[in-house]
């Protein structure tokens, strides 16, 4: 298995075309890494549970997602495809890689950290999404950035991507930031990874309200919360079972770690008690540190917050526990993606643009 390093390097991949060719070019840029990703304890799945997996055992659930993804995402399941073939995958393993947070659940894996994300816009304020990416299996040694258009769009997104992951967090050239926590609750069901919706409103929406409507339609699997940021407005989307709370700041800020929020979502929080705590005080210090910042502030002054402890979760060398593999601070306006690989506080900023 491979070791996070400080300073991991970052795959930049440019694809376009139809989402064949685009999950083609994906594929194909990172086949020997996936190949590698996947014979590590099946995408270090091994690694993480306490019952080592096996893709037989898996196929039904992997199925059923698909099936689900296919139905409500036809162009997105024809880009796994085109990933599979580039990479000299199966299918199967091609949609494992998409689904691995589905498919452990949050009932078997504790979860003690899972990002901390910001969005700032207003007056005087270059608008503004910022988050750590806090992810167990040390997968900072497999961090991609995408850069696709689509035939007949001339939308662009730029996507932060782990391991074959089609989307996770990015911006796009309308404008449009979108970022992403894990909140826990609710039953989790076959349907369309909350990743997999990232890249979509990506690829289909301009503003945080054409975002939002389109989310509203998307059989989700999972619980997440969805941070929208445009040039005029921050909101994010809680989901709980196929129900969204939308919570807005027009203009403002808004911060979001890994517990419910919203009043009527609270309730059905499943997030242990530790986890929690913290999730708490990554809020706190997320609310306290861009209330600091000036409207004008540079992606520097962001990763100066997202750097420091408690914002950022520290690497205690166990590959279950959650610690932060990488910083992202997205400029909507712009069309800019500044990120730190690995841990922010010892890796230096890259710089992607539209």
């Amino acid at each position: 298995m491979s070791a996070p390093t400080a300073d991991p390097g970052i795959a930049h991949i440019r694809a376009s075309g139809t989402p064949w060719d685009i999950g083609r070019a994906h594929g194909t840029a990172l086949a020997a890494p996936l190949r590698a990703f996947l014979d590590d304890g099946l995408a270090r799945l091994g690694h993480l549970l306490d019952r080592p997996p096996t893709l037989p055992a898996l196929l039904p659930s992997i199925a059923a997602h698909r099936d689900a993804v296919e139905a409500a995402l036809p162009d997105l399941a024809e880009e796994v495809a085109g990933l599979a073939d580039g990479a000299r995958i199966s299918e199967d393993e091609a949609w494992l890689l998409q689904l691995r947070r589905e498919l452990t659940g949050y009932s078997r894996i504790r979860t003690g950290g899972d990002c901390t994300t910001y969005a700032r816009t207003g007056p005087g304020t270059d608008p503004v999404l910022a988050q750590t990416v806090d992810l167990s299996g040390n997968l900072d040694t497999h961090i991609a950035v995408l850069e696709t258009t689509r035939s007949g769009s001339a939308r662009r997104s730029l996507v932060l991507s782990f391991a074959g992951l089609l989307g996770y967090l990015g911006v796009n050239s309308d404008g449009l930031a979108v970022g992403i926590n894990l909140v826990l609750g609710g039953t989790w069901r076959p349907g369309v990874p909350p990743y997999l919706a990232v890249r979509h409103l990506l690829d289909t929406a301009a503003t945080a309200e054409q975002a939002l409507k389109v989310l509203a339609d998307l059989p989700l699997s999972s619980s997440r919360s969805l941070m929208l940021c445009d040039h005029e407005r921050v909101l994010y989307a809680e989901h709980l079972d196929g129900d969204l709370r939308v919570t807005e700041a027009a203009p403002g800020a808004l911060a979001h770690t890994n517990h419910y929020l919203h009043p009527d979502f609270a309730p059905a929080d499943e997030l242990n008690v530790f986890a929690r705590n913290s999730s708490r005080r990554r809020l706190d210090a997320a609310r306290d540190g861009i209330a600091a910042l000036p409207g004008g502030a540079d992606a520097e002054d962001h990763f100066a917050l997202l750097a420091r402890p408690p914002v950022r979760v520290p690497d205690r060398g166990d590959i279950r526990a959650e610690r932060t593999v990488a910083a992202a601070v997205l400029f909507p306006a712009a069309g800019r993606l500044h990120l730190r690989p690995g841990d922010p506080a010892r890796s230096r900023t890259r710089v992607f643009t539209l």
